[in-house]
């Protein structure tokens, strides 16, 4: 298909760095600004669509408003010779799908690393309001540096705009990695997007998908009604209570999981190894990002709180025993006063 070399007079585009069915990506650089971009250019039948230009249009909004590490950022969007584009950071490196074919199986540390980072960026766009819909190993990047950034925001839709008794026609997100109830064809929320992100914990730790078939339909109706065989079957080197987290995460039910990736990327960071003095900044800004989320989650690991005194507390017992304390010789006397001892 033949491009045109400079996009809305501004982007040369440089070099194909993927497609898929809904878009083009493209190397490019912003003549203006003097800068690396990426860009994604949308086929000519979903451009040519007037409800789904206004639809992308406020997805590329919200989405462009959302700044973290772990996001590729949206720089512009627009329309140009009848063809809608994103303009994205350019983030060096490659996805983690190209990653997981060339290696196979992660270790604990490393998949645990990623994965911190991938609840990290997906879990600030929760908390903005936004569901990713399609959370696979290919929307994730990792850089030279193992730094992990989350791309394609393209399609989430704000969760205000969702109903909770909302069918869709269309399935959202990928066949191998999305959700029972998007399976189903319903609505996703932030549970959708944690799902997902567990099928990549799984696929990191076992070097394989939890499900597997030769047609999108059955691959839907084993998301729905199957369970995955036990990660520890295949990697015996998951601990327990990682593996409880995994089972979690794939309930078939979203209530039964997380409520958000933050909750999940929280009980991950806190199977890390605490001697790792060589955690990377980036798990650790990571980390730091998520231990600020204002939701609290419940975690499998008991936390010791024999000394998590409350002083204040305490003192204002002591005061109250005092001062009780203290009537107690004035009743007495009272007492006496009008009740004399027989003599």
């Amino acid at each position: 298909m033949r491009e045109t070399p400079l996009l809305n007079n501004r982007y040369e585009l440089q070099q194909t760095l993927g497609s898929g069915g809904m878009a083009v990506v493209y190397r490019a650089r912003d003549q203006m600004l003097e800068r690396p971009v990426a860009i994604k250019i949308l086929r000519e039948d979903y451009s040519s669509d007037g409800a789904f230009r206004e639809r992308f249009h406020q997805e590329a909004k919200a989405a462009a408003n959302l700044s973290h590490p772990n996001i590729v950022t949206v720089h512009d969007f627009g329309l140009d010779n009848n063809r809608l584009f994103l303009v994205l950071e350019y983030v060096p490196g490659t996805d983690l799908k190209t990653l997981i074919k060339k290696r196979g199986r992660f270790s604990i540390e490393e998949a645990l690393n990623i994965m911190i980072q991938a609840c990290a960026g997906v879990g600030y766009a929760h908390r903005a309001g936004l569901v990713h819909c399609d959370i696979k190993p290919h929307n994730i990047l990792v850089t030279p540096d193992q730094r992990v950034k989350v791309t394609d925001f393209g399609i989430a839709r704000a969760l205000a705009t969702i109903q909770p008794d909302e069918q869709n026609d269309i399935v959202w997100g990928s066949p191998q990695y999305f959700s029972p109830e998007q399976a189903a064809g319903q609505a996703p929320s932030p549970a959708s997007d944690v799902y997902s992100l567990g099928v990549i914990l799984y696929e990191l730790l076992t070097g394989q998908l939890p499900f597997h078939a030769d047609t999108s339909t059955e691959l839907a109706r084993m998301h729905r009604e199957m369970v995955p065989p036990p990660p520890r079957q295949l990697n015996p080197s998951i601990s327990p209570a990682l593996e409880q987290i995994i089972v979690k995460v794939l309930s078939k039910e979203p209530s039964a999981r997380y409520r958000t990736a933050d909750q999940f990327g929280r009980v991950l960071i806190n199977l890390l190894p605490q001697e790792n003095g060589a955690q990377s900044s980036a798990v650790t800004q990571a980390a730091q990002s998520q231990s600020s989320a204002p939701e609290s989650t419940s975690q499998p690991v008991k936390e010791d709180h024999s000394l998590d005194f409350d002083w204040v507390t305490l003192a204002l017992g002591l005061l109250a025993t005092i001062a009780v304390g203290g009537l107690i010789p004035y009743w007495l006397f009272v007492w006496f006063s009008i009740n004399p001892m027989p003599r």
